[in-house]
């Protein structure tokens, strides 16, 4: 796997190294030890996937707050969005600032999300389908997030939202979140 660190500390685009021979190829997607040779938590309290209907989907910006902070680590195995993840911690260089990758199913790139970080994605095909590897279980009590469209954060989302749930339409400003 190569690991491409971004500018916001400690998050990481992460690509597969397939091996291909006349069958089609075979990569790692995930080992416990390279993630923790670069600082990184390797590990897995529960995974989730997302299936995305309609191109336009729009889901986030979510965290869970401590003791419940989570890192991610989350690659789209069918169609295309465009991921981003917002620095909220607050002693941080980069709080507030925001990093958006491509995923698809074509590229096979990771993103790594650490703790302290919201996370939130824009579906760029229909169909389309995320898969998340989580470092802590849901805690409904310790889950957070702020509106998709917050001004002070500014994601430049590369095509208008088409669907949002009420529950994220109605998320509050980063700086009212709890």
């Amino acid at each position: 796997m190569k690991f491409g660190e971004t500018r916001l500390k400690g998050a990481f685009v992460i690509e597969p190294e397939p091996l291909e021979d006349e069958r089609g190829w075979f990569a790692r997607t995930f080992c416990a030890e390279e993630f923790a040779a670069h600082g990184l938590d390797p590990g897995v309290a529960q995974c989730n996937a997302s299936h995305n209907r309609r191109r336009g989907t729009l889901r986030g910006m979510h965290y869970q707050a401590p003791p419940h902070a989570e890192a991610r680590l989350v690659r789209c195995t069918a169609g295309a969005a465009y991921d981003v993840i917002v620095d909220i911690r607050p002693r941080s260089a980069t709080f507030k600032q925001w990093l958006g990758v491509e995923l698809s199913a074509a590229n096979r790139k990771q993103l790594y999300v650490p703790e302290g970080f919201a996370h939130g994605f824009l579906t760029l095909a229909d169909d389309t389908e995320l898969f998340y590897q989580m470092s802590e279980a849901y805690s409904a009590e310790a889950t957070r997030g702020f509106r998709w469209n917050d001004p002070a954060v500014g994601i430049a989302w590369p095509i208008q939202p088409l669907v949002i749930s009420a529950r994220d339409a109605s998320l509050p400003l980063l700086s009212a979140a709890p």
